[in-house]
């Protein structure tokens, strides 16, 4: 199994969770059944496109990125090839060449080298267009953090979907790569001035917090921190603005108080900041003076 489908089935039941839908609920309120979303959440089969947009729809949240990795599972799941395009046809008025009169007939063995050379060839165009496809969509939702450059993706993502980290060994580190954003806690939401959203997110089993956020504009910024090192995200493109965005992670205890801080892309936007603490009840926040 790839790595590709266990992380899309992760990220649908983040969704899930964070949306409080039970199995019940979203075969009664989606085309369906029960067993088919348990299929989908485990990773067993590839859910329909329509399906992953159903749950987005249920949650209110937006599904750029979760169609994105859809794209990117069902490639691999179907094995699909692109086959390359036909030769262009002669022009229609242009004169044919002349053959030789009597040409000496192929032999079988020049037949045979023939068509394995044009086999070869179209198994090679098909083989760069599929991984110059997948690399592109990678590029697209993979985060681009200088700090993550040298580490490569586990070479296999055990079907159980554990944390690849703990503690001090997430600081600083992507919480969706490293398998932290199963199922995480929400430890506050805010609304910013703007209508963004932030959230403080928290993975007990990782013991590392983190933000997320939506509704962005282009280079609005979101900082974290839990007392530690600061770590902050940008919103680049319009893509990044249609999604979610995550900062890196910090390394948090049981009674730390993690700290985000929004800062809007307009010159005269104010800093807003709001913080919570870990093991505490949630809570929502809406704009307020800034800090």
């Amino acid at each position: 199994m790839t790595t590709e489908l266990p992380r899309l089935a992760a990220a649908l039941r983040e969704l899930r969770a964070g949306a409080g839908l039970s199995l019940a609920a979203l075969a009664e309120r989606t085309a369906y059944s029960k067993s088919s979303w348990e299929r989908y959440l485990n990773g067993k089969s590839l859910p329909p496109r329509q399906a992953v947009r159903e749950l987005c729809r249920l949650a209110n949240e937006p599904d750029g990125r979760l169609l994105a990795l859809w794209e990117i599972a069902e490639s691999h799941w179907s094995g699909r090839a692109v086959a390359p395009a036909p030769a262009p046809a002669p022009p229609a008025d242009e004169s044919p060449r002349p053959q030789p009169e009597e040409s000496p007939p192929p032999s079988a063995a020049g037949l045979l080298r023939g068509r394995r050379s044009r086999l070869l060839v179209v198994l090679a165009s098909a083989y760069t267009v599929i991984v110059g496809g997948v690399a592109g969509l990678l590029f697209i939702l993979l985060p681009d953090s200088e700090a993550q450059e040298d580490e490569a993706l586990p070479a296999s993502v055990p079907f159980s979907l554990a944390p690849q980290c703990r503690g001090a060994a997430c600081e600083g580190r992507d919480p969706m790569r490293l398998i932290c954003g199963v199922g995480p806690d929400t430890l506050a939401s805010y609304r910013t001035a703007t209508g963004a959203h932030v959230e403080l997110r928290y993975s007990k089993k990782c013991g590392a917090s983190w933000a997320r956020t939506w509704g962005t504009e282009i280079s609005d910024r979101v900082d974290v921190t839990a007392g530690g090192p600061t770590h902050g995200v940008r919103i680049r493109n319009k893509e990044d603005a249609a999604t979610f965005i995550y900062t890196e992670m910090t390394e948090v205890r049981v009674g730390s108080i993690v700290r985000a801080c929004f800062r809007p892309a307009s010159a005269d936007g104010e800093r807003e900041c709001f913080e919570a603490r870990v093991g505490g009840a949630a809570a929502t926040t809406r704009p307020s003076s800034p800090q």
